[in-house]
């Protein structure tokens, strides 16, 4: 296993002020603390390769399970290994085998440009100069940013920034990746750029990549198997697609007619939306059938739609475990 834990736990103190001046004021002096656990007992193995997906609510303990298995943080308790290593020794050797990028956080610096970018990534990791050209130009044409090259990175749109933070990221060819938030922000066309990337990385490298999202798209395109986490505690962990089926409990169905048309509705169905022509369902998965049969033959109808339940519903349900 290149990830293991066991019994992995993370608890805070947290002071509790009391409100106003008097209460800053007794602070000084008698200070009460509550107790925060933020993970656990934590029990996780991920073999090499894999591409896991960590799911949760915010506040669940996704980040703070990221930051322990890189070693920012320390665990209050549990067993812990990645890739051999106890994280939070903090090794030179463990360091120079992961790579995270973080969403919401860069570790570009703003006035060079992305070609002078890669350049010290280059140093700070020792890569040598044939391996960094060939790496470099895999990425550039996986990306297609050769035209960004040789501008600053301060200048560059949110996606080509992200493009540019995997890049370096993944530059010293680590054995993990792990993503927090990797298209927060970003549009649909630089999501599945992203995505494509990402993909591509794990399938022709075999970089085992943990990713964290709350983008449920990312997590069903690219991970077979999910974990989530709720409360620090893990509540699911296996196929993704089987979690989502598990979940997803009813289906959309939109049924156009030839002309305006009264149509009766089954009591097992709630009417999303009605106008003279147009008609929206919603009804569980088993009662699909049943719907077509009420409605094809009887009605003129010029089309039917299908669809999957709205994400966010399931991931609320996923969430609250129901």
């Amino acid at each position: 296993m290149i990830i293991e834990t066991e019994n992995l736990t993370k608890r805070y103190k947290r002071y509790k002020k009391q409100e106003g001046l008097a209460g800053s004021i007794k602070g000084l002096f008698h200070r009460e603390y509550e107790e925060k656990i933020a993970v656990a007992d934590f029990d996780i193995c991920v073999k090499e390769g894999e591409f896991v997906g960590l799911i949760g609510p915010n506040g669940a303990g996704k980040t703070t399970l990221v930051k322990m298995l890189t070693g920012i943080i320390a665990p209050t308790s549990g067993r812990i290994q990645v890739m051999g290593f106890y994280p939070n020794k903090l090794e030179n050797a463990f360091k120079q085998q992961y790579a995270v990028v973080m969403g919401q956080k860069s570790q570009l610096f703003f006035e060079l440009t992305a070609e002078d970018t890669l350049k010290l990534f280059k140093e700070i990791y020792r890569i040598p100069e044939n391996e960094y050209k060939r790496d470099k130009e895999f990425f550039v044409d996986l990306f297609q940013v050769q035209e960004l090259m040789n501008v600053q990175v301060r200048t560059l749109s949110l996606g080509e920034r992200m493009k540019l933070e995997l890049m370096a990221s993944l530059l010293h060819n680590p054995k993990i990746l792990f993503l927090d938030e990797p298209t927060i922000g970003l549009d649909a066309v630089a999501s599945k750029q992203i995505r494509t990337f990402l993909k591509d990385v794990n399938e022709s490298r075999g970089t085992t990549i943990l990713l964290t999202s709350h983008y449920m798209e990312d997590i069903k395109v690219l991970c077979k198997r999910s974990i989530v986490v709720n409360h620090g505690r893990k509540i699911y962990d296996g196929d993704t697609d089987l979690l989502f089926e598990r979940y997803q409990k009813s289906k959309r169905m939109t049924i156009y007619f030839e002309h305006s048309a009264e149509p009766d509705v089954p009591e097992y169905c709630r009417v999303l939306e009605k106008t003279d022509d147009k008609l929206v369902l919603e009804t569980s998965k088993q009662n699909v059938e049943k719907v077509l049969e009420s409605y094809i033959g009887h009605y003129p109808i010029r089309d039917i739609g299908i669809e999957d339940e709205d994400i966010g519903s399931v991931v609320e349900r996923i969430y609250k475990g129901v």
